[in-house]
C-alpha cells in the first residue's frame, strides 16, 4: 500500500520547494495564482488533503477558533435578537480574518455558576480539551468554572459586563438615566421596571434587585435616578427574557391594585411581550399605558417602541478584535492589550409607545 502523501511528495511532484507548498495553503499572497494552482492540482491529484491542523497550531501557537459562551442555552443565540445580532459581528471579524467560531454551551447555571461537582467536571471538560484562541463571554457569573478553566490555561476572555481583564461594554446606567429623565418629562411617576433575572421561574412582581442580571440592576439603577425623588418604582422580575415573559408580567401588572402608567423593561424582547399583551386587552398603549425597551432590535421600530439603542453588532465587531488582538502570540504576555475596555454609546430612540402619563 502506497504511503499517504505528504508535503515533501507534493513538493518533488510539483518540482518546488517544501515552501512552496506550505505557502500554496497557508500564505497565498506570497505566490503567483499559477504557481498556487499548480501546487494545489497536483496536491489532489496525489491526495493531499493539506497541512495537518494540529501540528500547524503547535507550530504556529495560533488555534485559528475562538469560543463564544452565552449565558443561556445554546438555542438561545439563534433565537434571541440581541444575542444573534452580537453573533454577527463576531462572525464578520471572523470571516474577514478566517478565524473559526465554535459556540460552547455553558450548562443551566451560567449566572450563578452554582454547579454539583459532577455538572462541573462534565461541563468544563470540553473547555479543557477545546482547541482554542481565546473566548467571549455574554452574562456569565464572574466565578463560572468555564471562565476558571480559561483562565487556567492562559486563555484570553472578553466579557460584556466590565469583570476580567477585558470587556466592552454600553453606560446601562447611563442610558436608564436619560430613560428615566424622558418618562419624568411626560409625569410618569409610577413605573413598573421588568428586568431580566437570573430565575426561570414565571415574572414576580415586587421581587428583590438581587436576582437581576448586572446590566438590568444598572438600568434599574438609572431608571431611578432619572425619575428623581417622589417617584414610586415597582420591580418585576421577568424570569426568562421571553416575549411570554412580557405578556405574563403586563397582565399581572394590570391586575394589581394600582397599575403603573409606564413599564420599562430592561429588553426589547421583554418589552414587545408587554406590548402584545396590553394592544390583545384593548389597552392604548402610549396613551393609558406607556412601555419602552433596551436594545432597539429589528422588530422595535414596526412595533413603535420607545427604547435605547445601543450597537449591538458593532460590540461584537469590537470584542472579535479585542480578542484577536490578545490572542496574538507574537504579543501575549509581552504588552498590555490596546484596549482593555471599551464603552460604546446608547442613543434614547423615542417613538409612539410612549406619552404623557394620564391624569
Amino acid at each position: 500500500m502506497d504511503a499517504r502523501p505528504s508535503l515533501v511528495t507534493v513538493a518533488a511532484a510539483a518540482g518546488v520547494s517544501r515552501s512552496t507548498v506550505s505557502n500554496a495553503y497557508n500564505r497565498p499572497d506570497q505566490l503567483s495564482e499559477a504557481v498556487r494552482r499548480h501546487v494545489l492540482d497536483v496536491a489532489a491529484e496525489l491526495g493531499y488533503a493539506g497541512p495537518d491542523p494540529a501540528a500547524s497550531a503547535l507550530r504556529s501557537r495560533r488555534t485559528g477558533s475562538i469560543g463564544v459562551l452565552f449565558a443561556q442555552q445554546l438555542t438561545y443565540a439563534f433565537v434571541d435578537p440581541y444575542c444573534a445580532d452580537l453573533l454577527t459581528g463576531v462572525a464578520e471579524v471572523a470571516t474577514a480574518t478566517a478565524t473559526n467560531l465554535l459556540l460552547m454551551p455553558v450548562g443551566p447555571h451560567a449566572v450563578s455558576g452554582a454547579y454539583s461537582r459532577e455538572e462541573e467536571l462534565r461541563l468544563v471538560r470540553g473547555v479543557r480539551q477545546a482547541a482554542l484562541d481565546g473566548a467571549i463571554a455574554d452574562g456569565l457569573h464572574p466565578s463560572h468554572p468555564l471562565l476558571r478553566v480559561l483562565a487556567e490555561r492562559g486563555i484570553p476572555v472578553v466579557t460584556t459586563d466590565g469583570t476580567g481583564d477585558r470587556s466592552v461594554v454600553v453606560d446601562d446606567r447611563g442610558a436608564g438615566v436619560g430613560l428615566g429623565r424622558h418618562l419624568r418629562a411626560l409625569g410618569h411617576r409610577r413605573v413598573a421596571v421588568l428586568g431580566d433575572s437570573m430565575d426561570d421561574g414565571d415574572p414576580v412582581v415586587g421581587a428583590d434587585e438581587a436576582g437581576l442580571f448586572p446590566y438590568s440592576r444598572l438600568r434599574l439603577e438609572g431608571v431611578r435616578a432619572g425619575l428623581g425623588d417622589g417617584a414610586e418604582v415597582v420591580l418585576v422580575s421577568a424570569g426568562q427574557n421571553t416575549g411570554r415573559s412580557g405578556r405574563l408580567a403586563a397582565a399581572a401588572l394590570l391586575a394589581s391594585a394600582h397599575p403603573p402608567t409606564c413599564v420599562v423593561a430592561t429588553t426589547d424582547v421583554l418589552a414587545l411581550g408587554v406590548l402584545g399583551e396590553l394592544r390583545e386587552r384593548g389597552v392604548e398603549v402610549g396613551a393609558a399605558m406607556s412601555v419602552t425597551g433596551f436594545d432597539d432590535v429589528p422588530q422595535a421600530a414596526p412595533a413603535g417602541l420607545t427604547t435605547v439603542r445601543q450597537p449591538v453588532r458593532e460590540k461584537g465587531r469590537v470584542m472579535a478584535r479585542m480578542l484577536l488582538d490578545a490572542a496574538d502570540p507574537e504579543t501575549r504576555g509581552t504588552r498590555e492589550p490596546r484596549e482593555a475596555r471599551v464603552t460604546l454609546p446608547t442613543e434614547l430612540v423615542v417613538r409612539t409607545t410612549t406619552g404623557p402619563a394620564p391624569a
